[in-house]
C-alpha cells in the first residue's frame, strides 16, 4: 500500500527531470508521517540540502496535490537519529 511520501513522489516525478528525478529522489525512502509532518530517510547530507534547497516548492506543490497542504517534510540522513542530529555541522 503506497504511503504519503510516494504520493508526493509521484507527483513530483511528472514535473523533474527523469536524469534529476533519479539522483535527488530515488534514493529517498518514507519513514514516518506525524499529520502535520512527514519524515523521509535520505542517503546523505548532500541530498537532504540539495532537496531542501532546490526542490522545496515541488515538494510543496505536490503536498497541494494530494490534500496534503500545510505539511511539512523532514529529511533526516539515513543512520542518524534524532539524538545524533547536530544543526550546526
Amino acid at each position: 500500500m503506497p504511503n504519503v511520501w510516494d504520493d508526493v513522489v509521484s507527483q513530483v516525478r511528472v514535473t523533474v527531470d527523469d536524469e534529476d528525478f533519479r539522483r535527488w529522489f530515488a534514493s529517498t525512502a518514507y519513514a514516518s508521517d506525524a499529520g502535520d509532518q512527514i519524515t523521509v530517510w535520505v542517503a546523505s547530507e548532500a541530498i537532504q540540502r540539495h532537496l531542501m534547497n532546490h526542490y522545496q516548492e515541488t515538494i510543496d506543490a505536490a503536498l497541494a496535490a494530494i490534500g496534503r497542504r500545510g505539511t511539512d517534510v523532514r529529511f533526516l540522513v539515513a543512520g542518524f537519529g534524532d539524538e545524533d542530529e547536530d544543526e550546526d555541522e
